[in-house]
């Protein structure tokens, strides 16, 4: 695998990144030849929006749209399901399109960033510093760097592995929003104050967060759709009501787009403290606010709203208001 990759360095380090519109020259074939309709979709903060479709004839479709390249875009029978990931290029690419596995079966040839990215999910654990220095051109490692990084990484860390980046990839939208995201995480260190923010709860109402603040304050951020989310929830109703009178409260932040899915996601899970939404998923204002990129997600506040601890789960959760509490009585 080790060659494989320093050879896709090689024909990646020819590549010049700067995004550039092109008409596509992309063709494929559907496994499934009941589809009627391929969509081609723009990825971006981790959703995928269609900005084209083609007619399935005889198995084949066709896009010749003009889009950026090189950049990540997503390929699907089904507009409203995760699509293909397909890292589309300025030269000709040809997909064998298979729906079923969510895709696993589909092959795409003529991308070298798309070698590049299969590479990379199947190496076992990889070490992005290390990565981007084999391939600091490549379009991969930006979007690795933004997509499957950021919410591992602290500040410094996303600052200086965006500084082994070629300078053609500083203007992406990846490393852009990267920047972005270091501005924000640097002023939710622990000691900082919380940001402010007023949201709806369930029944529409707009709540204040600075007007809800007694004791310690988990700031907890999760949705109906997150597996991770609801796994943990058990623990944090379990903390909750052995914590609770003791001067421990929530607010639950979610990033559901469907408010029947988000009520019933809390009644399913008998979340029974505060909870608000705007219902805009990864668009959430106030995910953005917080630096939150991956769920579950969360901020341990005082009644002050300062900042006193990140990312409680688990027995973590427990232990550390046990040691709040019982130091504040």
């Amino acid at each position: 695998m080790k060659k494989i990759l320093l050879g896709f360095a090689l024909l990646c380090g020819l590549m010049q990144i700067q995004a550039q519109e092109n008409n596509l020259q992309l063709k494929g074939t559907v496994a499934d030849t009941v589809v009627q309709y391929v969509y081609l979709q723009k990825f971006h903060n981790k959703m995928f929006t269609t900005i084209d479709s083609v007619k399935v004839k005889d198995g084949n479709f066709s896009f010749k749209t003009k889009v950026q390249t090189p950049e990540l875009y997503g390929l699907t029978v089904n507009s409203a399901s995760s699509p293909l990931y397909i890292f589309l290029e300025k030269e000709p690419i040809t997909v064998k399109l298979s729906p079923k596995k969510y895709y696993n079966t589909s092959t795409v040839t003529g991308s070298v960033s798309q070698d590049l990215f299969e590479a990379y999910k199947k190496e076992k654990d990889p070490e992005i510093s290390k990565f981007i220095t084999e391939h600091p051109t490549s379009i991969v490692s930006a979007y690795v760097l933004y997509r499957n990084w950021s919410y591992r990484l602290t500040p410094e860390q996303i600052t200086q592995n965006i500084a082994l980046l070629d300078k053609s990839l500083q203007s992406t939208t990846y490393v852009k929003e990267l920047k972005e995201l270091v501005t924000v995480l640097s002023g939710l260190a622990i000691g900082k104050k919380a940001p402010d923010f007023t949201s709806n709860n369930p029944e529409g109402k707009p709540v204040r967060f600075s007007e809800n603040l007694k004791g310690y304050t988990l700031v907890d951020f999760w949705a109906s759709w997150c597996g991770p989310c609801r796994r943990e929830n058990p623990n944090i109703v379990a903390v909750y009501k052995e914590f609770h009178d003791k001067g421990f409260n929530i607010i639950g932040i979610s990033l559901d787009r469907k408010k029947e899915s988000w009520i019933k996601g809390i009644q399913d899970d008998k979340l029974d403290w505060l909870q608000v939404s705007d219902l805009l998923f990864w668009n959430s204002a106030i995910a953005k606010l917080y630096g939150v990129r991956a769920i579950p997600a969360n901020y341990l506040v005082d009644s002050n709203g300062i900042i006193v601890a990140k990312n409680l789960h688990g027995e973590e959760l427990q232990s550390t208001l046990k040691r709040l509490l019982e130091k504040k009585i």
